[in-house]
């Protein structure tokens, strides 16, 4: 950051695709324009603040912190979702000058000049997020730029609909995780965090593949199960995933978190829809449709799956209790289920954590009925 003639912080502006606009002062890294610009949303976690802006689920967009005090636990190497962020930039009502925690190895201001991410801080989130509440999830820009130059940027930067933000943030080569050897799990990485891969770990051995893999080539692994990943962007922008999933349904066990969700969804038939504003935060209740048991749950997502579209045979699993949209879906003839919020959450909550079991028990219950684990199905 860049500080003016005479010292104290740069003084900057949010502004909104709609002319909207907020005052504030330059944070973290600098663009050399002045100008940082995505889809603006909200998210609402007290904590976990290091977690929510290294998801690669956040590629395109500007998050909005609407707890009015971060980073004053620092960050370090361990909370990290992915070796980057991959967000367009932070916003934020006030920033810690200085960390107060034993874990702690760098300030978040530091921590976002390092990774060029450039923020605003001193906004009136409270008035921010009632305006995307109220209009919607939109384009915005901000920084030290003249506002006109940055309502010019919010106006061309676009949302997310039709955008394959995917390639940006999937990796270039396999990579294995050893972990629990009794299983074998592909896991396909359309954005897929950290905290992912080291729930898997605990009940299998996992390789994770680029977002394009075909079919064919995993099914050549021999995995005793597929996951499919988080992940940003528009759903409805990515056939060569849908395409990918569709030739695994039915040959093999499937678990898909949030984007991998709204994946197996379209392939099983179904379509997807942009929800007004998303949902992002860490205490979304969800209901069991079996048991009537709420969940809280960690979500970040802006599409959803129309329970309409579903087929026959595709049943409804969960459901967001704040607006009734679909929070869970499984085809049992078809060994495949999937969730749209975040059961591997960290930080927590951990409620839904018993869902890598669930698909521990299905990965076993369909190795034994194909004779994979030795005993034959008949015997």
């Amino acid at each position: 950051m860049t500080a003016p003639p005479g010292g104290g912080a740069e003084p900057a502006h949010l502004v909104l695709a709609d002319g909207t606009t907020f005052e504030g002062e330059a944070a973290g890294w600098s663009p050399p324009d002045g100008v940082a610009a995505g889809e603006v949303v909200f998210n609402t976690v007290l904590s976990g603040y290091q977690e929510v802006i290294t998801d690669p689920s956040y590629a395109g967009q500007i998050i909005t912190f609407t707890y009015p005090h971060i980073g004053n636990y620092g960050t370090n190497l361990t909370d990290m979702e992915a070796t980057r962020p991959y967000c367009r930039g932070v916003v934020l009502r006030d920033l810690a000058r200085r960390p107060s925690n034993w874990r702690a190895q760098r300030s978040l201001a530091d921590f976002l000049e390092h990774f060029r991410i450039p923020a605003i801080t001193g906004v009136d989130t409270r008035r921010l997020t009632r305006v995307l509440r109220d209009r919607g999830a939109m384009p915005g820009a901000f920084g030290s730029a003249p506002v006109d130059r940055l309502l010019e940027a919010a106006r061309a930067a676009g949302g997310t609909d039709g955008q394959d933000f995917v390639r940006e943030v999937t990796c270039q080569a396999p990579y294995r995780r050893a972990g629990n050897a009794a299983r074998r799990v592909v896991a396909y990485d359309f954005g897929i965090k950290t905290s992912i891969i080291e729930q898997l770990a605990t009940i299998a051995d996992v390789e994770v593949v680029p977002a394009g893999t075909p079919a064919a080539e995993v099914l050549a692994r021999n995995p005793d199960g597929v996951f499919l990943s988080n992940g940003p962007g528009d759903p409805a922008a990515l056939p060569y995933a849908v395409e990918a999933v569709d030739g695994l349904v039915g040959r093999v066990p499937i678990f898909g978190i949030c984007l991998g969700h709204q994946l197996l969804g379209q392939a099983l038939g179904g379509t997807t829809f942009k929800l007004p504003f998303g949902h992002h935060g860490g205490n979304h209740p969800i209901r069991r449709e079996a048991t009537g048991e709420i969940e809280i749950a960690s979500h970040n997502h802006n599409y959803a799956i129309d329970p309409a579209s579903l087929p026959d045979g595709v049943e409804v699993t969960h459901r967001n209790i704040n607006d009734g949209t679909v929070g869970g879906l499984r085809a049992r003839a078809r060994w495949c289920f999937s969730v749209q919020y975040h059961p591997e959450a960290g930080p927590g909550p951990h409620d839904p954590r018993y869902l890598f079991g669930e698909f521990a028990t299905l990965m076993d219950d369909w190795k034994h009925q194909n004779g994979k684990d030795g005993v034959s199905a008949a015997s």
